[in-house]
């Protein structure tokens, strides 16, 4: 693929079977993204050709979340259904023209649109955090970046595809909602291309590997763990055999130098002819130099970096957190994990003294400096050249001096001179960082860093903060990146902040363990009220077996009032959320939808809990009936 006198892609072949998933790995910039656009037709070869199979359905997130004229996240989510939709909208509505749709209908059409449908409804939109009902009225225009992404990644699982395109589709998930699209991929039947650099989700998902590096590509069978040493291994055999080949040359040459005049002539001219047709080997190409950082600090600090003493968050009259009491001490990296929206970077707001608790107190401890990655990288400045973001903090430093730090995390020569303003999100986090190494603080900030880094720039994060002295507080949905760096764990449940003493493989553990026993517990409760009730039925004299039957009917009774009222406040929540005027643009509007959201998914689960146990009361009734 050559872009004028750019040759991108040179030589690339792959082939993919039908069932395989194959991750796409690469630095920022190596033609990941193009590779997928000429898989999708989207753009052609300047060399070479594509071969799909007959009538390959190919799903892919359009980048800029164009929904079209879809005005609700049902529309924009079943875009790839509109055909269909619209030919069940023209049954609903004139029955009396069934006949004249002829063969546009047929009974596999129908039967193929209801189970997508159902799939559509009850796994996609659910599973990426939007209620199926709810979404046929709930606005696009009030939604943030990130729920317009989980929109997009929607609309791809939905699609009826053959083969699936999904471009960092864990960016701007939550952990629960990235375990969630991992165990989905996990039984869909569909081929899988995906590009990502969340290392820990491609081991869960994929079955290959293509590295796209140096213009071209290399396929590699297995996850990304076994990527890495199948590559490793590969490079150090290929610079065996080079030293090897270089070594017979080297032999060959100085032969021919010696005989090529003498009476072993005739030898030595052979021997030329045949080193000149030897293909020579090249040893393995490099990329340059990965993104180098080091983090230093100008202080040590005191023992305890940052404390929070029975701290409530508020946001309106929203609770976020509730009772909050922590201490993050020197050289902890606590991990601060949540579902999107639990308030994380509202919290790390208040911990650093940029809004106030609405109870207790939070503080720095002695001399600690604290230094923030914002996940909206606002602290890189707008409309301003690279450089001059480095020389406005350090106007002592020389040119040279500036443009070798910023040649540490990629930008060289006249890229130094770049605005700000046309950056890739890549390229601005990059800058984020080279701007944070220069604060040198002990108290490192860190709201989803890795975001927009390829594998090698978060890798290259991970060694400097491994060496870094200070405290660091971090947010991230990289599970591999937490893995590796995390000391303990603070967790969201609900409006409780757990503190977690552990690291977060633990702690993973542990959430999964208490995830089991409340998922449990009703079940639980409800199978004992059951058995409680045959058992008092077969004890019980007949005398009292019909005042045990009222006590039941009360009780069923009870339970089922609650189940309504539930029922009543879901129905009043949802028309709220339904309202139009909240997603005009305004941040009130977005503020007070959210709010309801949240209201709404407790309210849901407690109407399902509801549900059991009134379930379960009817049974016990039925049990005494029968008795």
């Amino acid at each position: 693929m050559e872009f004028g006198a750019t040759t991108l892609l040179r030589d690339v072949t792959f082939t993919v079977a039908a069932g395989e998933r194959w991750g796409i790995v690469g630095r920022n910039g190596s033609g990941k993204t193009t590779l997928f656009r000429l898989v999708a037709g989207l753009m052609q070869p300047t060399r070479g050709a594509i071969a799909k199979q007959p009538n390959l359905r190919i799903a892919m997130l359009d980048q800029h979340r164009d929904f079209g004229a879809a005005a609700t996240v049902w529309d924009a989510a079943a875009l790839e259904y509109r055909e269909v939709i619209a030919l069940e909208h023209s049954l609903a509505q004139q029955g009396e023209r069934l006949a004249e749709l002829g063969d546009r209908v047929t009974e596999a059409d129908l039967e193929r649109y209801g189970r997508d449908q159902e799939r559509f409804a009850h796994q996609v939109l659910q599973g990426l955090g939007f209620d199926a009902e709810e979404s046929k009225t709930r606005g696009l225009a009030g939604l943030s970046g990130g729920e317009r992404g989980r929109v997009g990644l929607a609309a791809q699982l939905a699609a009826p595809a053959d083969l699936v395109l999904l471009d960092e589709p864990t960016n701007h998930l939550d952990l629960d909602t990235i375990e969630w699209l991992k165990e989905y991929l996990g039984e869909f039947g569909e081929t899988v291309l995906v590009i990502s650099h969340d290392r820990a989700f491609l081991d869960d998902t994929v079955d290959h590997i293509l590295h796209v590096s140096n213009n071209s590509a290399i396929e590699y069978r297995g996850g990304y763990t076994q990527f890495v040493t199948l590559k490793a291994e590969r490079e150090m055999a290929l610079a065996r055999a080079v030293a090897q080949q270089r070594k017979v040359i080297a032999k060959e040459e100085d032969y021919i130098r010696r005989n090529i005049a003498g009476r072993m002539s005739n030898q030595a001219k052979g021997r030329r002819a045949k080193l000149s047709r030897l293909p020579r080997l090249s040893p393995p190409p490099g990329e340059g130099e990965a993104m180098s950082l080091t983090l230093e600090i100008d202080e040590r600090g005191g023992d305890q970096a940052l404390v929070a003493e029975k701290i409530d968050v508020m946001v309106g009259d929203r609770v976020l957190v509730k009772d909050f009491s922590a201490v993050a001490r020197r050289s902890d990296v606590v991990a601060l994990v949540g579902p999107n929206g639990a308030g994380k970077t509202t919290l790390l707001a208040t911990l650093l003294g940029d809004r106030k608790p609405a109870r207790g107190e939070a503080r720095l401890g002695g001399s600690v400096s604290a230094a923030w990655f914002r996940q909206d990288l606002a602290q890189v400045p707008r409309d301003k050249s690279i450089y001059d973001c480095i020389a406005d903090l350090r106007p002592e430093w020389t040119r040279g001096r500036i443009q070798n730090h910023l040649g540490a995390f990629g930008f060289s020569g006249d890229e130094v001179l770049r605005n700000t303003s046309v950056l890739s999100g890549g390229e601005r986090a990059r800058v984020a960082l080279a701007l944070i190494t220069l604060a040198r603080a002990n108290l490192l900030i860190l709201d989803e860093p890795t975001n927009h880094l390829d594998v090698e720039s978060i890798e290259a994060v991970e060694d400097a903060l491994e060496d870094y002295e200070g405290t660091v507080i971090l947010v991230s949905h990289d599970r591999a990146f937490l893995r590796e760096l995390s000391t303990r764990v603070w967790a969201f449940d609900g409006t409780h902040l757990e503190d977690y003493g552990g690291p977060f493989v633990e702690w993973e553990l542990h959430a999964a363990e208490r995830t089991a026993r409340r998922n449990a517990a009703v079940q639980v409760e409800a199978a004992a009220v059951r058995r409680a009730a045959k058992a008092e039925a077969a004890r019980a004299p007949e005398r009292n077996v019909e005042s045990m039957r009222r006590t039941a009917e009360r009780d069923a009774t009870a339970r089922e009032k609650e189940v309504h009222r539930l029922e009543a406040k879901v129905a009043e929540l949802e028309a709220a959320l339904a309202d139009q005027s909240l997603y005009s643009g305004g941040v009130e509007g977005t503020k007070t939808a959210k709010k309801i959201d949240t209201e709404l998914k407790e309210a849901r689960r407690a109407h399902d809990e509801a549900l059991t146990r009134w379930t379960a009361a009817v049974e016990a009734l039925s049990a005494l009936a029968r008795s």
